[in-house]
């Protein structure tokens, strides 16, 4: 109604859906990015509603769409939901030079860079702004700063595993630097998972894409197709992924104290690449199911 109250049958179906809880929630920018998702044979869906539900490797889970306010869609999935962890996905532009187009990256860090105060000399000078925010566990009115939001520990060190999955190395990149991996229980892996690599029959990468996780990335309500500022962003923050969702869910959910993750794979180059390296209408479709076989892999390591 006018006064945004859920009226009582919603509720009900709510409460319904919470006695089968607790949930993984994941949330998803677009149909595109979510499609691949919902036709995989890992997801076994139980209603068409705008909040599908489903299973997914046995894992139950809601996947949400919001275009723009994925912060408000988080914060409705967190306060009417039983999730005790969340999961982001989707495509990115790529500011890493030593990385390309179709490699899924799991940023450890992320920031919204879409706060700022123009200050002399125009874009010479810019400040850029923590976000505020009030955990449910803090002092109720006393805000905290937050500009480097941390994804969950245990998460990221589960994300370990998926570089074992998606690399032909012994070796993977992590942080920009070789980093051996040590495994409890290597042999619940099973390495040289490959992504696919081609569009069609005559477009391909240039080498099979890779799984790593990564230092930061950005968000801002901001799309990025400009080289200079994307080199800006990578020798500044050493931000690899740039999107425009992650940092805001990641807000939230380090309010609500719930665990969260993004897996993002690049789709293009933030402006300044060739015809081949930044054509992201034509990468994006493969970059998106990347994305997806990264998100099944790591619900089944948390089964």
């Amino acid at each position: 109604g006018g006064d945004g109250a859920i009226s009582r049958n919603v509720m009900k179906e709510v409460i319904g859906i919470n006695k089968e809880g607790p949930y993984l929630g994941i949330v998803v920018p677009n149909s595109y990015e979510m499609s691949p998702l919902l036709q995989s044979p890992s997801f076994v869906g139980d209603a068409k509603k705008t909040v599908s539900l489903g299973t997914i490797r046995k894992r139950k889970g809601h996947c949400g769409i919001d275009w723009i306010r994925h912060g408000i869609a988080t914060e409705l999935l967190l306060t009417l939901f039983r999730v005790k962890g969340v999961v982001h996905y989707g495509i990115a532009g790529n500011a890493n030079p030593d990385l390309q187009i179709g490699d899924v990256t799991i940023p450890h860090f992320w920031a919204h860079t879409g706060l700022w105060n123009w200050q002399d000399s125009l874009l010479n000078r810019v400040w850029y702004q923590p976000e505020e925010i009030f955990p449910v566990n803090g002092t109720p009115e006393i805000r905290q700063h937050s500009f480097w939001a941390p994804v969950d520990d245990y998460y990221f060190q589960l994300a370990e595993r998926l570089e074992v999955c998606f690399s032909h190395f012994d070796r993977v990149r992590l942080f920009g630097f070789d980093k051996s991996i040590h495994l409890q229980h290597p042999s619940s892996l099973t390495p040289g998972n490959e992504f696919d690599r081609c569009v069609n029959s005559t477009t391909c990468l240039p080498r099979n894409p890779i799984a790593t996780r990564v230092e930061r990335g950005v968000s801002a309500n901001i799309f990025v197709d400009n080289r200079a500022y994307r080199e800006f962003l990578f020798s500044k923050f050493n931000a690899t992924a740039i999107d425009m969702e992650s940092a805001a869910i990641s807000l939230v959910c380090i309010q609500h104290q719930k665990r969260f993750i993004a897996i993002r794979a690049l789709s293009d180059l933030a402006g300044g690449g060739s015809s081949v390296s930044n054509e992201a209408a034509t990468f994006a479709s493969l970059a998106a199911q990347n994305a997806v076989d990264v998100v099944i892999k790591f619900i089944k390591l948390l089964s």
